[in-house]
């Protein structure tokens, strides 16, 4: 029997409802997941939320809730998310569980008993004193820092003074190293590895394992004043999940004795691959096998973010595409691993020219001409064919090829590969022009064309089914196929579909889709926006007020209405469209203190960037900015 395989993405933090950055991680773990499965192998894939934090506790003090409750509502969102795009996890972790409060704190006890090979604590007490990026949720140094913010979260670092609990990560670097270059434990890609390298080379220092002012997490068991950093909370849920503090058994099968493979984007590489080996090291337990951290993407060449307003929901591309469309598309914009653009622009062509017009039409062509020619019935083979046995070659051999893509997380060349047995098939099919042999009662070398088509479409219904699963069932349909058929082993042997079997299709299998053109009045529609469009929630009551001041003021050229404005937050300055011009001349607001609507969605207005809506009334033709009180500071809330 082959290994175990136990799959993790990361555990996503709850600060913000999920974006088309997490569904590319978790789409991936589902597809290697079911991959491996069709291999015959057994799987345990498992994702979830990260919970804790001070980020939490203020986005939850500002909706005016408690810190679990909006945990909830944004977990329920993740949950929803997933469920949309057919991701099949065996388990979801959430770091607000009894189960994972119980596996923290048992181990947190292990590492506060545990001594290095020299004899020192594992873990000590000491007071810290530097920069702490609450964006990050993480100790950060000088160097870390472009213009003295945070390049991450364009913001100033928060001094803090505080006594905390280290975790001796030096005493651990040494041995991390070895297992880095001899290979046991395997970090991918290639430049992720050397990241790493480069890493250790720096002079890194132990890492706090706890927070003194932190309240919303889990306290350290052997001192209640402190609560667990956010990072070794989280790293935790890896064991907490599979029974490290309440199942031996399971956690034996899937830590133990599997395969562990952590797959990630790159962006908390030095976490989990030096301070969660670290952990481990020092409980004396197993390291993972992999570590494969992905690239970032673009979004049509810009970054994205949510201040550009081109932060993709999932859940809106699922009802535009369908769940496997969405899946499809995804995966297939880059290699991946690597940094690249997603082409959002070309979503509908790229769906119509790979799924509609390759697979699906040449699905429908196969089916239409067996319905007419030979009662719906599958007809017998033929062999002797020109290109038959070039077609039977790449059929048989995709397998084999497809699964050693995936073993080394070559995602979309496994899917290119098979999307070119579709191609091959598409020429072999026009090529030989079955219609025309039915015209001239060519009946065998007619059968033995569509027989060796259904074949192929078999044959590419098992590979693409972790990619598409919902589609590629309704693919197999057709011939009368169902699940206990789909495996790996299955997609080797050419002339395995029964003939007479009937074969029956009843719609397309991939509709094409119209390409939507923008309408002319979006620029109008955005204009207008209301609080109702913008708001990231819609109860009205989690609306955050300040108080801000407005640094510059100008003209937007070609919108009459429109003045963009550079203001002051206190904590951050912001630039935000206000439909304001006929109302005030820019001059006139120069240094004018104004309450704004802080917490709304980006959005871009005529070409500009605008975050945050400033806030006014209006009697007739009149309208007056609504104006704070001049004792109340810049960044003020007002409730």
């Amino acid at each position: 029997m082959p290994r175990p395989i136990y799959i993790t993405t990361p555990i996503y933090y709850v600060n913000d409802k999920p974006h088309i950055g997490h569904a590319y991680t978790s789409i991936a773990a589902d597809v290697l997941t079911r991959f491996h499965r069709l291999a015959g192998r057994d799987v345990f894939y498992l994702t979830g939320t990260d919970e804790h934090g001070t980020k939490i506790a203020e986005a939850a003090e500002a909706a005016g809730i408690t810190e679990i409750e909006f945990c909830d509502q944004i977990v329920d969102m993740f949950r929803t998310a997933w469920k949309n795009l057919t991701i099949e996890n065996d388990y979801f972790i959430r770091t607000t569980s009894e189960r994972h409060h119980k596996a923290v704190k048992k181990i947190l006890g292990e590492l506060h008993k545990a001594k290095t090979d020299d004899g020192q604590d594992v873990i000590y007490s000491d007071n810290y004193e530097g920069l702490y990026c609450n964006g990050c949720e993480k100790f950060i140094t000088e160097k870390d820092l472009v213009d003295g913010v945070c390049p991450d979260h364009n913001r100033a670092p928060e001094k803090v003074k505080e006594k905390n609990y280290f975790f001796r990560l030096t005493s651990y670097l040494p041995e991390i190293k070895k297992r880095i270059e001899s290979g046991e434990l395997q970090i991918l890609p290639e430049e992720r590895r050397k990241e790493v390298l480069g890493l250790l080379k720096q002079d890194l220092q132990d890492f706090s394992l706890s927070r003194e002012r932190v309240k919303w997490g889990i306290e350290l068991p052997f001192d209640t004043s402190q609560i667990a950093y956010v990072w070794v909370d989280a790293l935790t849920n890896y064991i907490s999940a599979i029974g490290y503090a309440d199942n031996q058994e399971t956690f034996t099968k899937w830590w133990e004795e599997a395969e562990v493979v952590h797959l990630m984007a790159k962006e908390i590489l030095k976490f989990h691959c030096l301070y969660w080996p670290a952990m481990l090291l020092a409980l004396g337990m197993k390291l993972p096998e992999t570590m494969y951290l992905h690239g970032f993407f673009t979004i049509d060449s810009r970054k994205m973010s949510k201040s550009l307003g081109n932060m993709i929901d999932p859940n809106d591309m699922v009802a535009q595409f369908g769940p496997d469309g969405t899946r499809y598309l995804l995966l297939t914009q880059f290699p991946f691993g690597v940094d690249g653009d997603v082409q959002a622009q070309r979503f509908v062509a790229q769906f119509n020219s790979d799924l509609a017009n390759d697979l699906g039409n040449l699905v429908s062509r196969v089916a239409k001409l067996i319905a007419v020619h030979f009662d719906s019935k599958l007809p017998s083979p033929y062999k002797e064919i020109d290109g038959l046995d070039a077609l039977m070659s790449q059929s048989e051999q995709l397998s084999g090829s497809v699964y050693d893509h995936i073993a080394h997380f070559r995602i979309d060349r496994a899917i290119n590969e098979t999307m070119n047995l579709v191609r091959a098939t598409n020429k072999f099919f026009n090529d030989l022009a079955p219609w025309k042999m039915a015209k001239e009662g060519k009946r065998d070398e007619l059968g033995g064309v569509l027989y060796a088509c259904c074949e192929t479409i078999r044959i590419v219904s098992i590979l693409l089914s972790p990619v598409l699963p919902t589609k590629m069932r309704e693919l197999r349909a057709i011939f009368g196929l169902d699940d206990q058929t789909l495996t790996l082993v299955n997609a080797q042997t050419f002339f395995t579909l029964e003939p007479g079997t009937q074969v029956k299709i009843e719609e397309a299998v991939f509709p094409r889709m119209q390409e939507k053109k923008q309408a002319d009045t979006a620029v109008k529609k955005a204009e207008n926006k209301t609080v109702a469009d913008l708001i990231d929630i819609a109860d009205f009551g989690k609306v955050q007020l300040r108080v801000a001041q407005i640094l510059q003021a100008e003209k937007i050229e070609g919108a009459d209405k429109l003045l963009k404005l550079q203001i002051d937050l206190g904590s951050e300055k912001r630039q935000l469209v206000a439909g304001i011009a006929k109302h005030y001349k820019p001059d006139e607001l120069i240094d004018k203190k104004v309450v704004i609507i802080a917490n709304l969605k980006p959005a871009v207005i005529r070409g500009v960037e605008s975050n945050g809506m400033v806030l006014a009334a209006s009697k007739g033709r009149k309208l007056t900015l609504v104006v704070p009180d001049n004792d109340l500071p810049v960044g003020a809330k007002i409730s």
